[in-house]
């Protein structure tokens, strides 16, 4: 593990263990930090999407420790580019955000944070139906533009407190979101950004989206509601 220090920042390369594979990621901790963000990126990105990194400096801002990881490794990567196939084993994708997990719990650095997931696209499908592996570890699930729809039955089953948001021209995603939220049977909102396509690369949006994320993880990995 390397790690440097910068502002009162605790910024670590990792490697976390998986099945035969090493997961590479990126894990940040402010001092003082309550609780710890895992992502779970979209289909064809990875821990470097300037989205997700986006929302990751705005949750390190507000005290929150965050992991972004890429959920396969640079051969499978290699592979999906060709088949497409492994974006969407969302059993494998869940599994390693499991063992993401379980590492983060024995983390003599971050075993007495709170854990949320926020997943992208795909990654959305795969946090929930991880959050269902790991009722007792997970305390909240934010979604972005994501496929919660992918977890199927397991959507009944999640216990964690989700956040669904969604672009406001992003209709076929909508509609996909409104049947999940249907299906959960825990604490939930769905939150539509006005103006936003996708990948919520209109003005405003991303922020609109780090604000969202921020609120829903400071109540559930902290207490504060704001």
């Amino acid at each position: 593990m390397n790690t440097t220090s910068k502002r009162k920042v605790q910024e670590n390369l990792v490697w976390i263990p998986t099945g035969s594979v090493k997961l590479e990621g990126n894990l940040v901790i402010p001092e003082s930090a309550q609780g710890i963000v895992l992502f779970a990126h979209g289909s064809g990105s990875s821990r470097h999407s300037p989205r997700n990194r986006y929302v990751a400096d705005v949750l390190q801002s507000s005290g929150l420790a965050t992991l972004l990881i890429d959920l396969l490794t640079s051969e499978e990567e290699a592979i999906d580019m060709r088949t497409r196939h492994l974006r969407f084993d969302l059993g494998l994708l869940a599994s390693r955000l499991v063992d993401a997990t379980d590492w983060l719990a024995k983390n003599p650095d971050t075993r007495h944070l709170k854990v949320g997931y926020f997943g992208a696209s795909t990654g959305a499908g795969a946090a929930l139906l991880a959050a269902t592996e790991r009722p007792e570890s997970v305390a909240a699930v934010v979604s972005r533009g994501g496929r919660p729809d992918l977890a199927g039955s397991a959507l009944g089953r999640v216990k964690a407190p989700t956040l669904l948001i969604v672009g406001g021209y992003d209709i076929p995603v909508i509609r996909m979101n409104q049947d999940a939220l249907a299906l959960l049977r825990v604490e939930k909102a769905l939150e539509i950004v006005p103006g936003a396509t996708h990948l919520f690369e209109e003005p405003g949006t991303l922020e609109e989206v780090a604000r969202l994320a921020t609120q829903w993880f400071k109540r559930y990995l902290t207490g504060v509601i704001e």
